[in-house]
């Protein structure tokens, strides 16, 4: 069967089509990126992804680990068999042996209790404070100047030189332990609720603005509400380093009240009851983790369109934050008749044109 043969029309082989440079390019990146890529290995991707059940393994297995070297270095019948003798590290079974008596006597129920409301009293005082004058401090510039001397020697003093001073000004009792953790926390809210204002982008306010935004709706409608999902997270992690401070709030104890966390460490540090103090740092960890965890369900329900959660808490707020606008709605609705009666009354007793009353002006 004869080839076909091409017509006049149709172009040279020379004169096809050419590539594109940009095409070419793509092309060529994409062979080298094919040649390059290589299995991503344990613990050597670069900001590769972990998934829940492989972050939750790991964990446990770093935990293990941590176990293992306890006792590794502790094991022995007798201190010369041993690696670290018993009055610079007991055994896990040492210490473990003592959770019972540590429990039962120094009341372990009641004092992590009075430690876990002195922190969350403390530290919710800090928030109350601080957030608020971190968002002013973020929306105008002059007063986080003016505050700034005051912020910096807060957040760079030592934690424990308050400890007199707030025996000097709030006594022994429950408000000096209090107060100690609100003013070790206060500079550090304001700090960060400043930060996060700072944070958000100002085509957000010049939005705002153009569309005939006052101040205050633009501190009240975008910047509050961007700015709270990293306020939040930061007054998650912050609570953690506000639990830490619990040992050098509870140093002294007033009467029978409970000594709290802090006080067992420190009479089982007087008492040489190395067992009790490991206890005691292992326990404060797990009620932080667990508050932390409540606070992160918590900031993931108020701010579903930055994490991409269910929103209840969130839907909740809106809803209570709209019956208070309609409540004060009908609150104004209901006082303004009376002055517009008062209104309408004066003008009805005024003259028409010539002298004569409005019903003869009006009158055909």
């Amino acid at each position: 069967m004869p080839e076909p043969q091409p017509s006049k029309n149709d172009p040279p082989p020379s004169a096809a089509t050419p590539e594109r440079p940009e095409q070419r390019a793509a092309e060529s990146a994409d062979m080298v990126v094919r040649r390059r890529q290589q299995p991503v290995r344990p613990f050597r991707g670069l900001r590769s992804e972990v998934s829940a059940g492989k972050t939750l393994l790991l964990g446990v297995c770093g935990a293990l680990l941590v176990l293992a070297a306890w006792w590794l270095l502790t094991r022995g019948e007798t201190p010369q068999q041993r690696w670290l003798s018993p009055t610079l590290l007991p055994s896990p079974a040492e210490t473990f042996a003592d959770f019972p008596r540590l429990w039962f006597e120094e009341e372990l129920t009641r004092n992590a209790a009075v430690s876990l409301r002195r922190v969350v009293l403390g530290f919710g005082l800090a928030a109350l404070v601080g957030a608020p004058l971190g968002i002013l401090c973020g929306c105008f510039r002059s007063l986080g100047a003016l505050l700034a001397p005051l912020l910096i020697v807060g957040r760079n003093i030592p934690v424990a030189a308050l400890i007199p001073l707030t025996f000097f000004w709030f006594g022994i009792g429950e408000q000096q332990k209090v107060m100690f953790i609100f003013i070790a926390s206060v500079a550090f809210v304001v700090i960060d609720s400043a930060n996060a204002v700072g944070e958000i982008s100002g085509r957000y306010i010049d939005t705002a603005y153009t569309l005939g935004a006052s101040r205050r709706q633009i501190i009240t409608k975008v910047i509050v509400p961007l700015a709270m999902p990293s306020i939040f997270n930061s007054l998650r992690l912050l609570f953690g380093i506000a639990f830490g401070y619990i040992m050098l709030a509870e140093l002294v104890r007033l009467g029978s009240e409970a000594g709290g966390l802090g006080f067992i460490i420190n009479s089982a540090q007087r008492r040489g009851m190395r067992t009790y103090i490991l206890l005691v740092l292992m326990i404060i960890p797990l009620i932080a983790l667990a508050v932390d965890r409540f606070l992160y369900w918590v900031q993931r329900q108020l701010f579903p369109y930055y994490y991409g959660s269910e929103g209840w808490l969130h839907r909740a707020l809106v809803f209570a934050l709209r019956g208070c606008e309609d409540f004060a709605a009908l609150f104004r609705r209901a006082v303004a008749p009376p002055l517009a009666l008062s209104g309408s009354a004066d003008q009805a007793s005024k003259p028409g044109p010539g002298g004569a009353p409005p019903s003869e002006t009006n009158t055909p």
